[in-house]
C-alpha cells in the first residue's frame, strides 16, 4: 500500500482525488457531516496509521487499517500497475508490499489469498516466492476469484482520468487525442446492446482500437521525456494499463468474452473476462506444484467431477477413473489419465462431524408457484412470515436479489411487529451481523454476501430461508458464453455452468444452518423446482443430507418445538 500518494498526495484523478492540503483545510472548515470532511478525516486517519506502521516496521495490512471508504483508500494507495518497484520508488525501502515480499522470500510457509495466487499464475510466478506445494482453502471459490483477477473493465471516465493526468506532463495534442477517444468510447457504449460483443466491425471495437492507438502514443511520449520523475512514470503506467485493456478488447480473442454493461451510477462500461480459467490453473498452478484443495462444498451432485473440470484438473469424460470406498464411508476418485486430459488428481470425502439427518430438516415448498421475474409472489411472502413466526425470529433469509430481500423484510415487519427483522442495506453488514448474533429473536435478510460469509452457531439461527434456486442470470454475458462453449463442445451447458453454479450456492447457503454438533433447525427452500425439475436431484445431492419434507406443517411444528426449547 505504501506509495508516493501516502507521503506526497500524488493525484491521478482530478475529479476523485483531493490534494492533502485541501483535505486538511476542508476537514477544519466543514461541518463533520459533509462528505468532503468525512473523506478528509478518513484520509488523515489512514495516513497517520501508515506512518505509525512504518515507524514500527510492521507488516501493515489493509484489514487492520482504520475504517474507511474506497474513495479514501484511493487517496493513499496506487494500483499494482502503477507501482514503480523497490529500485525506482523513493519510498521502496519503506513499502509495506516490498517488506512483505522480503519476509515471504525467507519464509517456510506463506499464507496468501486466491487473488494473489491468480496474479502469480498470470505473471509467470513473480508475485509469490518459489514454493513446492500449495494448499488452497475454500477452493470452491477458486474459479470465480481467478476469473476476477483475469478480468478488466474500461469506461469513458477511466480514459478521461488517465488522459488528464498525462496532460500534466505532455505538451501538444498527444494527450488531447486520448481524451477525445473517451467521447468516442462513450458514444459506442451508449449505442451498443447490453450483451456480448462479437462483431469485429462494430463501433465499439473501432472505439477500443482508437483508445489503443492513442494510449500507445501517450505511453511513448511519456517515456521519451527528459524528466523521468516517479509520478511521471506512474502516469505512464496508468496509460499503459488503458492500452493493454483496449488492445485486449479490440482483439475479440476467442478465449475472451467482451461485453457492454450498465452501471447503476456511472453509466456504461466495457468488460472482458476469460471464457475459461481451467487451462491457466492447470498449466500455471497444478502442473508445477503439489496442490491440496479443501472445502466443505467441493462435491457437486455427489462427486468431485464438476469442480475438478472447472479448475482444469480433468476434462468432461471420466476416462480411467476408479471409484472405491473404505469401511468408514470415505470415497475416493482417482483419475489415472496422465496425458492431455488433465493432471493426476485424487478426491477424498472425509465426511462431516454433523448428523444432518438428525440435526436438520430440508423443507421444499412444493405447493408454492415457481418463481417468476416479477419478484416474490404474495404466497411466498406469506410463507416467509409464517416460518419466521414459527421460529420466533432466529431466521437467516438468503435471497436472490436485494429487491426480494427488502420486499420480504417489509412484509414480515408488518405481519410480525414484535420481532426484529434486519435487512441488508439498513446498516453495514458487519453491524447487522453483530445485532443478529446478539439478539436471538432477530432475523437477518440479505443477498449473496450472506450465502457464504455468515457463521452463526446456536439458537440465533434455527431457520434458513432460500427464496429460489440461485441460478445465474440467464442474460449474463459471461454465463451465456460459457454455456454456449460447453454445448458446442458436445456437453450440457446448462448443467455444467448454471446448475453447477446454483448447486455450489445451495450447498453454501444451506450450510449456514448447522455450525456445531448441538445445532438444530430447518432449511426452507421456497422454490418447488428443487423437487419437480429433473435437475433437482443434482442440486439436492450437493446440499447437506438432511431429512426432507414438502409438508409445511411438519416444518412449522418443528420450528415451534425448537423455539419453545430455546
Amino acid at each position: 500500500m505504501w506509495s508516493l500518494r501516502v507521503r506526497e498526495g500524488v493525484a491521478d484523478d482530478q475529479q476523485a482525488l483531493i490534494p492533502a492540503g485541501e483535505l486538511i483545510e476542508t476537514l477544519r472548515s466543514s461541518p463533520p457531516s459533509t462528505p468532503e470532511s468525512a473523506l478528509g478525516a478518513e484520509v488523515l486517519a489512514l495516513r497517520g496509521w501508515a506512518e505509525d506502521q512504518a515507524e514500527q516496521r510492521a507488516l501493515a495490512d489493509r484489514d487492520d487499517a482504520p475504517s474507511h471508504t474506497e474513495r479514501a483508500w484511493a487517496q493513499v494507495s496506487i494500483p499494482v500497475r502503477e507501482c514503480l518497484g523497490a529500485q525506482r520508488c523513493p519510498y521502496g525501502a519503506e513499502c509495506f508490499v516490498e517488506r512483505s515480499r522480503d519476509v515471504a522470500r525467507a519464509a517456510d510457509l506463506v499464507v496468501t489469498n486466491h487473488a494473489l495466487l491468480a496474479i502469480n499464475a498470470m505473471h509467470g510466478g513473480t508475485a509469490l516466492p518459489e514454493h513446492d506445494a500449495v494448499i488452497i482453502d475454500e477452493a470452491h471459490e477458486l474459479v470465480s476469484r481467478v476469473t476476477g483477477a483475469a478480468s478488466a473493465e474500461l469506461s469513458p471516465q477511466t480514459v478521461e482520468r488517465v488522459a488528464r493526468r498525462a496532460q500534466t506532463y505532455l505538451e501538444g495534442e498527444t494527450a488531447q487525442e486520448l481524451l477525445e477517444t473517451a467521447k468516442t468510447l462513450r458514444n459506442a457504449l451508449d449505442g451498443g446492446a447490453l450483451e456480448r460483443v462479437e462483431d469485429p466491425d462494430s463501433a465499439f471495437v473501432a472505439a477500443c482500437a482508437a483508445v489503443r492507438d492513442a494510449s500507445r502514443a501517450v505511453v511513448s511520449a511519456l517515456a521519451s521525456g527528459d524528466s523521468q520523475t516517479p509520478d511521471r512514470r506512474q502516469a505512464a503506467a496508468a496509460v499503459k494499463e488503458i492500452f493493454d485493456i483496449a488492445e485486449r478488447m479490440a482483439a475479440l480473442d476467442s478465449h475472451d468474452v467482451v461485453w457492454i454493461a450498465d452501471r447503476e451510477r456511472f453509466g456504461r462500461e466495457a468488460r472482458v473476462s476469460p471464457l475459461s480459467v481451467a487451462g491457466l490453473m492447470r498449466s500455471r498452478i497444478f502442473n508445477d506444484h503439489t496442490a491440496v484443495l479443501t472445502s466443505a462444498t467441493l462435491k457437486l451432485g455427489g462427486d468431485f467431477a464438476a469442480i475438478a473440470t472447472n479448475v482444469g484438473l480433468k476434462v468432461e469424460e471420466r476416462l480411467g477413473t476408479v471409484q472405491r470406498s473404505d469401511d468408514r464411508g470415505q470415497q475416493e476418485a482417482v483419475d489415472d489419465d496422465l496425458e492431455d486430459r488433465g493432471v493426476p488428481w485424487r478426491g477424498l470425502d472425509v465426511g462431516s462431524p454433523f448428523e444432518y439427518q438428525r440435526q436438520g430438516i430440508l423443507y421444499v415448498a412444493r405447493s408454492l408457484p415457481p418463481p417468476g421475474r416479477d419478484g416474490l409472489p404474495e404466497a411466498s411472502l406469506a410463507e416467509i412470515a409464517e416460518l419466521v413466526a414459527a421460529s420466533d425470529g432466529r431466521a437467516l433469509g438468503l435471497f436472490s436479489s436485494r429487491k426480494a430481500a427488502e420486499a420480504a423484510a417489509v412484509y414480515s415487519r408488518k405481519r410480525l411487529p414484535n420481532l426484529t427483522i434486519l435487512c441488508q442495506g439498513d446498516a453495514q453488514l458487519a453491524e447487522l451481523t453483530r445485532r443478529f448474533i446478539a439478539d436471538e429473536r432477530a432475523s437477518l435478510f440479505g443477498t449473496l454476501s450472506l450465502w457464504q460469509g455468515v457463521d452463526v452457531p446456536g439458537a440465533t439461527c434455527q431457520l434458513v430461508i432460500i427464496d429460489r434456486i440461485p441460478f445465474p442470470r440467464p442474460d449474463e454475458p459471461l454465463t451465456v458464453a460459457r454455456q454456449r462453449a460447453v454445448t458446442e463442445a458436445g456437453g450440457n451447458g446448462f448443467m455444467k455452468i448454471a446448475a453447477s453454479h446454483a448447486a455450489l450456492l445451495l450447498a453454501q447457503g444451506s450450510g449456514r444452518l448447522i455450525r456445531r454438533l448441538t445445532d438444530r433447525g430447518v432449511v426452507a427452500v421456497l422454490d418447488p423446482r428443487l423437487v419437480t425439475a429433473r435437475y433437482g436431484a443434482f442440486l439436492k445431492a450437493s446440499m447437506p443430507d438432511m431429512w426432507q419434507t414438502t409438508d409445511r406443517q411438519v416444518a412449522v411444528q418443528a420450528l415451534q418445538r425448537l423455539s419453545a426449547q430455546s
